[in-house]
């Protein structure tokens, strides 16, 4: 298994490296999911992915080549400095106070260095990073409330699983240890759990655990296949990115796919929108601070 999901991961970020130099339109998006608008913020005839929403709402922080870019509600950006790493991937977030911006650069370049994607730290407004892994890979995903942890996805042997390490460094913590892939971890706004998805069941579906990893629980359980689970801030709901087809462990770019709401406290869930997206979409937090809106990118080919 752990082979298996080794080479469909491969494939998945080989398709996204190919489809930057396709000709692709992204379109850095804001759904409100209380009107069920959606408002362009940015178009461009490149590939850029995975928004943050800044804690003072003024702009949003994407990577694209390798960097990382502020983008204001004008459409305008501006280059982040990020010191030596520049192999940022998709994997990158605000700290809970706004100050602290923890990226996942990749250590070596090459075919296979996505596999040296390591987690390190710096101011929001740019600046050196600081090395918070020692292992690679490990892929950031989350915050814990009080930002003293950060949650990530790391191989460790053949499998891909969660871990918890201090936003110091330090020692590492296993919180999961399946055959099947668990990814895009991330703390509820109350820090009782921690959201993922997995594929333990068979099928990509939508988990919570306790911040220890003990109490696993499904909350999915479609026909679609569910990834990135994002809890608003209000602790209401989670906005998630589903394939309209089953992609088994991968998690490709350029699919039919949907964004969709899951209440918390009913376990419903609404489509809010479908296009064309996946990798690159929604791969981190991306709300609101007042939890009524999300932002994410749609693809397109020229």
């Amino acid at each position: 298994m752990g082979d298996r999901i080794l080479l469909l991961l491969f494939f998945t970020l080989a398709v996204s490296a190919s489809a930057q130099n396709q000709g692709i339109v992204s379109t850095l998006e804001i759904y409100d999911i209380e009107t069920d608008e959606r408002r362009v913020v940015l178009k461009e005839d490149a590939h850029f992915e995975a928004p943050n929403w800044s804690a003072d709402g003024k702009y949003f922080i994407i990577n694209q080549n390798g960097g990382l870019f502020k983008v204001y509600w004008d459409g305008k950006k501006e280059k982040l400095d990020t010191g030596f790493a520049d192999r940022c991937n998709n994997d990158h977030g605000i700290s809970p106070d706004g100050k602290t911006l923890a990226i996942s650069h990749n250590v070596e370049s090459g075919e296979g260095g996505w596999l040296t994607s390591c987690i390190f730290t710096l101011p929001i407004e740019g600046g050196t990073p600081v090395r918070v892994t020692e292992n690679t890979p490990s892929f950031w995903h989350g915050w814990s409330p009080d930002g003293s942890t950060l949650v990530y996805t790391a191989k460790r042997g053949e499998h891909f699983n969660i871990y918890s390490i201090p936003v110091t460094g330090g020692e590492e913590t296993a919180l999961t240890d399946t055959e099947g892939l668990d990814d895009g971890p991330e703390y509820s706004p109350d820090g009782k759990y921690i959201y993922y998805n997995s594929i333990r069941s068979g099928k990509m579906e939508i988990w919570r655990m306790h911040p220890d990893g003990s109490k696993p629980e499904q909350l999915t359980e479609d026909e679609l296949s569910n990834w990135f689970p994002h809890p608003s801030p209000d602790g209401k709901h989670l906005v998630i990115i589903s394939y309209l087809k089953d992609q088994g462990s991968a998690h490709p770019p350029m699919k039919e796919v949907a964004l969709r709401l899951y209440n918390l406290k009913t376990g419903s869930i609404r489509t809010l929108c479908e296009f064309t997206g996946g990798q690159g979409t929604i791969n981190v937090p991306s709300w609101s601070s007042d939890g009524k809106r999300f932002a994410f990118v749609s693809y397109a080919y020229k």
